[in-house]
C-alpha cells in the first residue's frame, strides 16, 4: 500500500467516525447541555458584575446631609453608593427587608444607626465608621482649631508613597478567569474525547468489525483514523462552544479582553490538538486490551487518574501562584502541558521560552506514545477473550 493510499485509508476512516458523531443525538445533547452551561455562567457573571460593589443605603432625618460625603467615601474604597431619602422609616424598612435597599441609616452623622436585613459587609461597615469618625474628629477639632475642614484635607491628602517592581496589570483577573476556563474545557474535551476512542475499539473488537477493516487496511491506519476522526469531533464541540461564550462574554461586559480570549482560544485550539494527539493514542492502545465495554474502565482508569490529578493539583496551583516554580513545572511535564500551558498563556505568566519549550516537549511525547500506542494496538487488537496484559502487547 503506498503513501497516498495510507493516508486516504486513514481519512475514510476518521471521516466515517466524523460523520457518524456529528450526527448522534448524545454529541448534540451533549453540546447543548455545555451550551446551557456555559451561558448560565456568564450569565451569572455579568449579574454579579453589575450589583459588585454598590451599595443602595437609605438616609432618613439628620442623615439626609451626609450624601454627597458617603458618596466621596464610596469612590475612595471603590464601593459605588447609591442613596435615597426615606421620609417614612417603616416604609424603609420594609425595604431592606424585602433586599430594595442595602442599609438604612438613622440618627446623625456623628452616631449613626445602621439597619440591615442580617449583616453589614465588611467594606459597607469600614465605610459607614469611617464617615462617622470623620463627623467626631471634625467635631473635636471644631473645639481647638479655627478650620477643621483644612486639617481634615491635609490628613486626608497624606498617602504613603509605592514603588512596584513591576507595573500593575489591571487586566491580570480577567485573564486568570479566561486561562482558567480554557483549562476545564480542555479537560473535559481530552477526556470525554480520548473515552470515546478507547470506547469505539472496544466496540470495534467485541463486534469483530475490526476483523473486516483490517483485512483492507493496517492498524496504524485504523487507530490514527479514529482519533483523527474523534479529535475534529471534540474540536468542533470546543470551538462551537469557545466561540459561543467569547459572543456571549463580550455582549454582557463580562469580557472587555476581546484580543485576550481571541489569542486564548486559538492557543487552546492549537493544545487541544497537541493533547488529544498524545492521549488519544494511549486511550485507543489501552482499548484494544480488552474484549468487553465493561471492562473498558479498567483499562483507561489510570490514564484518567494522571489526568484528574494533573488538572487539580495544576488548577490549584494557577488559582493560587500561576508564576510560581511549581506551577511552571507542571506546566512543563507534557501529559499535563495541554491542559496548564494555555491557562498560563492566556492569564499572561508564561514566558515565551517556557511556551516553547513545553511545545517541543510534548510534541516529543506524541511521537513516543503514538509509536507505543500503535505497537500496543497492533499486537492486541485481534486477541479476542480475557484482558491481554500490557507488557504481552508490548512484546507482541
Amino acid at each position: 500500500m503506498n503513501t497516498v493510499s495510507s493516508w486516504r485509508a486513514v481519512w475514510l476512516i476518521a471521516r466515517r467516525e466524523l460523520n457518524t458523531r456529528l450526527r448522534t443525538r448524545s454529541f448534540l445533547i451533549g453540546t447543548a447541555a455545555l451550551l446551557v452551561v456555559l451561558m448560565g455562567y456568564v450569565l451569572l457573571q455579568a449579574t454579579l458584575i453589575s450589583s459588585e460593589d454598590k451599595s443602595k443605603i437609605g438616609l432618613t432625618g439628620q442623615t439626609a446631609g451626609i450624601a454627597q460625603q458617603l458618596q466621596v467615601a464610596g469612590e475612595q474604597l471603590g464601593e459605588k453608593i447609591e442613596t435615597v431619602t426615606v421620609t417614612d422609616p417603616a416604609q424603609g424598612r420594609a425595604q431592606v427587608e424585602n433586599g430594595d435597599l442595602d442599609a438604612m441609616l438613622s440618627g446623625n452623622a456623628a452616631e449613626l444607626k445602621v439597619l440591615v436585613k442580617s449583616e453589614l459587609g465588611t467594606k459597607l461597615r469600614a465605610l459607614l465608621n469611617g464617615v462617622s469618625q470623620q463627623e467626631v474628629l471634625k467635631g473635636k477639632l471644631s473645639e481647638s482649631v479655627e478650620n477643621p475642614d483644612q486639617v481634615l484635607r491635609t490628613v486626608a491628602e497624606t498617602q504613603v508613597e509605592v514603588d512596584s517592581i513591576k507595573p500593575p496589570d489591571p487586566e491580570k483577573a480577567q485573564r486568570m478567569v479566561i486561562g482558567l476556563i480554557v483549562a476545564v474545557l480542555l479537560y473535559m474535551s481530552i477526556v470525554t474525547y480520548g473515552t470515546l476512542v478507547a470506547q469505539g475499539v472496544v466496540e470495534e473488537k467485541s463486534s469483530r468489525v475490526v476483523e473486516i477493516l483490517l483485512s483492507t487496511v493496517r492498524p496504524w491506519h485504523l487507530l490514527l483514523g479514529k482519533v483523527i476522526g474523534l479529535g475534529l469531533v471534540g474540536l468542533t464541540q470546543l470551538v462551537i462552544i469557545g466561540g459561543a461564550g467569547f459572543v456571549v462574554a463580550s455582549a454582557t461586559n463580562v469580557l472587555t479582553l476581546s484580543g485576550v480570549a481571541t489569542g486564548a482560544l486559538l492557543w487552546g485550539v492549537v493544545w487541544y490538538l497537541l493533547g488529544f494527539l498524545l492521549y488519544a493514542t494511549i486511550y485507543g492502545a489501552m482499548g484494544s486490551l480488552v474484549s468487553r465495554q465493561e471492562d473498558t474502565q479498567s483499562v483507561i482508569g489510570p490514564v484518567n487518574i494522571v489526568l484528574i490529578l494533573g488538572f487539580v493539583v495544576g488548577f490549584n496551583l494557577l488559582t493560587q501562584s500561576p508564576d510560581g516554580t511549581g506551577t511552571k513545572i507542571l506546566s512543563l511535564v507534557p501529559l499535563l502541558s495541554p491542559v496548564l500551558m494555555p491557562a498560563r498563556i492566556a492569564s499572561g505568566s508564561a514566558e515565551v521560552w517556557e511556551i516553547v519549550l513545553s511545545l517541543g516537549l510534548t510534541a516529543a511525547a506524541i511521537v513516543l506514545f503514538t509509536w507505543l500506542g500503535a505497537r500496543i494496538y497492533q499486537n492486541s487488537v485481534l486477541r479476542v477473550g480475557s484482558r491481554i496484559k500490557l507488557t504481552d502487547a508490548l512484546r507482541g
